[in-house]
């Protein structure tokens, strides 16, 4: 897909923000410094339309981003970040489960993962939460020009193996750096939105 007019469109905290016009949501979900934003801006080809940070924990409503009127990018807080006091964690949690759990327009979650590590206690209980809500989503695991080219296949793998070991979660390497494997994952996304 070519999006030819990505535009960032609100920042929410509660429902009443959140847009009104029903396109479906690809809704990205993964601890602090992931590589939320920059996934966005390596599948839309810009610098700077999602913000992005080396330090953690900048994201703190659910940002939409608008893809030519015929999907969103959700770009969710991350988890796991220390440093925002115990109120904001649970202001913070509290509005990103109100959303995961009664937003109708949300067609997929893409949970992000860094490959260089095995999931943390976070991320599987991030895991068994997205389970919980019933709704399809994919794992991408992210940076993956911080390793050898020639273990992205088998590291994607055993990262699955440990997550999802009846392998019926699509699972796809990525990375901002190398774009080679963002056609794989546009063609999957077009494929699931059949837009």
């Amino acid at each position: 897909m070519l999006v030819k007019n990505p535009k960032f469109e609100v920042s929410a905290v509660n429902q009443k923000q959140y847009p009104k016009n029903n396109l479906p949501e690809i809704v990205l979900v993964g601890k602090s410094n992931v590589g939320k934003s920059s996934f966005i801006n390596t599948m839309i080809n810009r610098k700077k339309l999602a913000r992005t940070s080396s330090e953690p924990g900048k994201t703190r409503q659910i940002n939409f981003y608008n893809m030519d009127d015929l999907f969103y990018f959700v770009d969710l807080p991350g988890y796991g970040f220390s440093k925002m006091s115990k109120n904001e964690q649970e202001q913070v949690g509290k509005f990103i489960e109100e959303y995961l759990f009664s937003r109708k327009q949300i067609a997929l979650i893409v949970f992000l993962l860094d490959i260089r590590h095995s999931p943390t206690q976070n991320d599987k209980l991030m895991y068994n939460y997205i389970i919980s809500s019933k709704l399809p989503f994919v794992i991408l695991a992210n940076k993956a020009d911080k390793i050898a080219i020639t273990k992205v296949d088998d590291t994607v793998k055993s990262l699955q193996k440990e997550l999802n070991p009846i392998g019926d979660i699509p699972t796809f390497p990525f990375s901002s750096e190398r774009k080679i494997y963002k056609d794989a994952v546009w063609e999957f996304l077009d494929d699931f939105l059949n837009i």
